[in-house]
């Protein structure tokens, strides 16, 4: 009995184990600094690309006039909520000097955005970045 158990053991191992020989397809890795992926069963390369990651790669470090929400202003002392929220409102902007223009600013505002002009950037406008009220409030607690 205890033979027959052993063999039955052994030959359910190698029958399991056969299923192994099936994959013939190698793995492959891509890169995520290109994001180029080969693609085995077209045989043609594929490009992926993630549009809101390219935008924040062409902002850099400095806040987007254009696309940015008012949180990120909070490292700037004095200028959140209340004037980063008229910078906001009042997007898009041609030129980061725009910025000084809106209606309503106080002289003392102005200063404030005049000290931190070369911490903006302007780009155009991304939907995926604009839309909705997440540049009021996105979310983020």
């Amino acid at each position: 009995m205890n033979v027959a158990v052993r063999l039955l053991s052994v030959v359910l191992l190698v029958v399991s184990c056969l299923g192994w020989l099936g994959m013939t397809g190698q793995a492959r890795a891509g890169t995520l600094s290109d994001r180029t992926f080969l693609q085995p069963v077209l045989g043609v390369e594929v490009q992926y690309r993630n549009q809101v990651s390219d935008k924040l790669q062409e902002m850099g470090y400095k806040i987007d006039l254009n696309n940015t929400n008012v949180r990120a202003f909070r490292d700037l002392p004095g200028m959140y909520p209340t004037i980063a929220s008229k910078i906001v409102k009042n997007a898009p902007y041609e030129e980061v000097e725009d910025v000084l223009d809106i209606p309503g600013l106080t002289e003392k505002q102005k200063e404030f955005i005049q000290s931190y002009l070369d911490q903006f950037i302007v780009t155009e406008m991304q939907t995926e970045l604009t839309q909705g009220g997440a540049r009021i409030n996105n979310g983020h607690y």
